[in-house]
């Protein structure tokens, strides 16, 4: 079913909010899985993070859907650099003659080269996998990155976005205050909350601690300066907006504080890794029991499998950084 903005037909995949606010479903991995978003105001256009490759079309929809050009575009926005927000920048700013690309200064030379970024993430995934779900990436001319500073507020047509360093799931993360929504988009420091773990008590929440950077105590510290603003609104990149903050936060902390237990108790366990898997899938299947998701066990496997995997590999890599 498809709606209407200024005449033209909005794409399946793209949700139309509040305050000049759409939501990309970017098509990786499964459908309300990646998000990313477009902001417009006044007739100009900001894009927060970007997908893959292989997402650029839909951006590229989305932003004719709300009757605008690419030469409407001011801002492309990285809250960080792992590929599955913006291992899609390169080419999507080949298509915006007019945007510059923000992103956190650890970040954005890797943005500007990014071989090292795919070599990092070739460790994890593969080769093979790369090419597939990402294609390749390209880079981005130097002068047209602008690297953030803490506290830095770029405006969009006058509208003002407020860039907050954020580490805790990535050294190179920003998010960044979005006053006139009263909303954070949040890249991936507020975790992830997947659309079919929606229940009567509204969204779920959990942390991600994918690797090479997670840091417990930073990512808390994150948090904690988020909600000093006092949002209404977090726009998540897995997937979509969520609102209840304070409830949320407290469900994010409380496995949190269960994940770094854990990590703990495993530290120098043998076989760690399959431990760790199996440790988290027990916090977070009894978290979605207590919120009420009825799903088969199962089911929730499937949907979280790829979180096991990679938040186990994140959690191993601290402990080895931590431990030794």
């Amino acid at each position: 079913m498809q709606a209407e903005i200024h005449g033209a037909a909005v794409p399946e995949f793209v949700d139309r909010l509040d305050y000049g606010i759409h939501v990309v479903d970017t098509g990786f991995h499964r459908p309300r899985f990646d998000a990313a978003y477009l902001i417009v105001e006044k007739g100009r256009a900001a894009f927060v993070d970007a997908g893959t490759n292989h997402s650029v079309p839909r951006l590229l929809a989305a932003l004719d859907a709300a009757g605008l050009a690419p030469e409407d575009v001011d801002l492309v926005i990285a809250t960080h650099v792992h590929l599955d927000h913006a291992g899609g920048v390169g080419l999507l700013m080949q298509h915006l003659p007019r945007a510059r690309l923000v992103a956190h200064p650890r970040g954005a030379r890797h943005l500007i080269d990014p071989a090292h970024l795919v070599k990092g993430a070739t460790a994890v995934y593969g080769a093979e996998e790369i090419e597939r779900s990402y294609g390749t990436i390209v880079g981005v001319p130097e002068d047209r990155v602008v690297p953030t500073s803490d506290g830095m507020t770029m405006t969009l047509a006058g509208r003002p976005l407020l860039f907050l360093d954020t580490p805790g799931h990535a050294m190179h993360h920003h998010c960044i205050w979005d006053e006139q929504s009263r909303g954070i988009f949040t890249g991936d420091t507020f975790g992830l909350s997947y659309r079919e773990f929606d229940t009567a008590r509204g969204a779920w929440i959990m942390p991600t601690t994918t690797p090479v950077q997670f840091q417990p105590e930073a990512l808390r510290r994150s948090i904690e300066r988020m909600l000093a603003f006092t949002p209404q609104q977090i726009y998540v990149t897995h997937y979509g907006p969520v609102g209840d903050v304070p409830r949320l936060a407290e469900l994010f902390f409380g496995q949190l504080d269960e994940m770094v237990t854990l990590a703990r108790s495993l530290a120098t366990a043998p076989v760690r890794h399959e431990a760790l898997k199996r440790g988290l899938e027990t916090i977070h299947l009894q978290s979605l029991r207590a919120h009420g998701v009825t799903l088969s066990d199962e089911r929730i496997r499937e949907l979280l499998a790829l979180d096991f995997e990679l938040n186990a590999q994140g959690i191993g890599i601290w402990l080895d950084r931590t431990t030794t």
